[in-house]
């Protein structure tokens, strides 16, 4: 009884620290990535809603309508999903992988090492790789309706707002928006935008992190269904208050270095012409 006892507290050290090494890779892989995926988001972003407006009023600098904003955030939410469904999927399966002590040891002739610590992924290339090869390509986009139902209206809900909060928030006379009141604007909008993403974001990351080690689920519905079944309506806005915390700091940096960096390229060609 004592060697059991033994065990178990040293399966579980192993577990956490197995665990801790495995959330620190899969962060690690997401900030190498960020950067490019924000990039992208906002190029199409800006992209389209000046081709939106060169088409519907022959100028590209006018003043973009609401309608118009709508449009390119919902292209920019589309593109977002082909580029970021993998990445997330990725980044959960690897947070997601370590089972706890009971759920890998307590039948312990599955385990010839008689270790605790029970893993799928042993980094990012070798997830996608494994999923390319037992799911085939579409794995790599498990829980993407998900994350379009996630991702269209979440992004109408973060560019749209931050235009009209940087407008209001701007006074009268000046041409772009102070610093602060990108900040501002860029902060409210991404804690608005996460805020109300969060019911999908729910159902997205069940739907990704499903297929570790066995299938729960068969698709959206399925997992909305069972979701509220077995733990009532408050699970799809689990995570609401950290999300919307979390993402004004985050969103306010990106929006502030964005603007700063189109800041800088407009006046680095008005004196290299």
């Amino acid at each position: 009884m004592q060697i059991t006892f033994r065990y178990i507290r040293l399966a579980c050290k192993l577990d956490k620290a197995t665990e801790a090494h495995l959330t620190v890779s899969s962060l690690c892989t997401e900030m190498k990535l960020i950067a490019i995926y924000n990039s992208v988001v906002f190029g199409i972003f800006s992209s389209t809603q000046r081709l939106i407006s060169e088409h519907r009023y022959g100028n590209p600098n006018r003043p973009p309508a609401l309608v118009d904003l709508a449009l390119a955030s919902m292209a920019a939410g589309t593109i977002s999903v082909g580029i970021g469904g993998p990445v997330d999927l990725v980044k959960i399966r690897l947070q997601m992988q370590t089972q706890t002590f009971l759920e890998a040891n307590l039948n312990l002739k599955h385990r010839a090492s008689g270790l605790a610590v029970q893993t799928a992924y042993r980094g990012p290339i070798h997830c996608v790789g494994t999923i390319l090869r037992q799911e085939g390509l579409a794995g790599l986009y498990r829980g993407s309706l998900a994350m379009i139902l996630r991702d269209l209206p979440g992004y109408c809900f973060y560019f749209i707002p931050y235009t009209f909060l940087c407008g209001w928030i701007t006074p009268d006379g000046h041409l772009s928006p102070s610093p602060f009141s990108v900040w501002l604007a860029g902060g409210l909008a991404g804690a608005i935008s996460w805020g109300s993403a969060t019911p999908m974001d729910v159902v997205k990351s069940r739907l990704q992190a499903d297929g570790v080690y066995l299938n729960k689920y068969r698709g959206v519905i399925d997992c909305i269904s069972q979701s509220y079944r077995n733990e009532g309506l408050k699970v799809f806005f689990r995570g609401l208050t950290v999300n919307a915390v979390r993402g004004f700091p985050m969103c306010a940096a990106m929006f502030l270095g964005y603007e700063l960096s189109l800041k800088a390229l407009r006046e680095q060609a008005k004196t290299n012409p």
